[in-house]
């Protein structure tokens, strides 16, 4: 079983946890010639590509290095425009990677605001216990396992109150071996 995040939601409906797990680095590398296959823009502090999929290239993955030079806004780390140097015939062929959008800080939080209306939607809709998806096996021991940690790490400790993010690195770290041996050995063996 692949486990992407892990959310932890108080009582209220706040986000009091979140923990990316096992998310997929999708880098692809291609050397184009004059002119470019794909229609790039500056999006957000980044250089996005805004039009035209080729090789696993889409719309909305981010420039991220030109010819092994780390791309940083809108130019590289020399200093040197990258919108100047791919309009240059002389500076072609060029090896240019691509990757998906990584979420950036504000994005969490707006991401995390959207928690309390789903929070309280769904302990109206779904009251039920065992109401998870019916052909995972061992979710609710994983849950168990994820509640002990959180009960062991957080609530014993004498500087967390309840409703406070979790900011323990005990419990990070074993959080963090607990979802490897799942994705290693399954959520019944934990």
């Amino acid at each position: 079983m692949v486990i992407y995040g892990v959310y932890i939601v108080s009582k209220s409906g706040g986000l009091i946890f979140n923990h990316d797990h096992n998310v997929p680095r999708i880098e692809n590398e291609k050397t184009f010639n004059f002119p470019l296959d794909v229609k790039l823009s500056y999006e957000n502090k980044k250089i996005v590509v805004s039009f035209g999929q080729k090789d696993g290239i889409n719309v909305g993955h981010v420039l991220t290095t030109v010819n092994g030079v780390n791309v940083v806004g809108r130019e590289l780390e020399n200093g040197r425009d990258v919108f100047e140097l791919l309009e240059r015939p002389e500076n072609f062929p060029v090896s240019l990677r691509f990757s998906r959008a990584r979420m950036t800080t504000n994005e969490k939080i707006f991401l995390a605001s959207m928690f309390y209306p789903l929070f309280a939607i769904a302990s109206q809709l779904s009251p039920e216990p065992r109401c998870s998806e019916p052909t995972q096996t061992g979710i609710e021991i994983l849950l168990k396992r994820v509640y002990e940690l959180y009960a062991d790490y957080a609530l014993k400790n004498p500087f967390y109150s309840l409703e406070m993010p979790i900011r323990c690195e005990l419990f990070e770290t074993n959080l963090q071996n607990l979802l490897d041996n799942v994705e290693k050995s399954g959520a019944s063996s934990v």
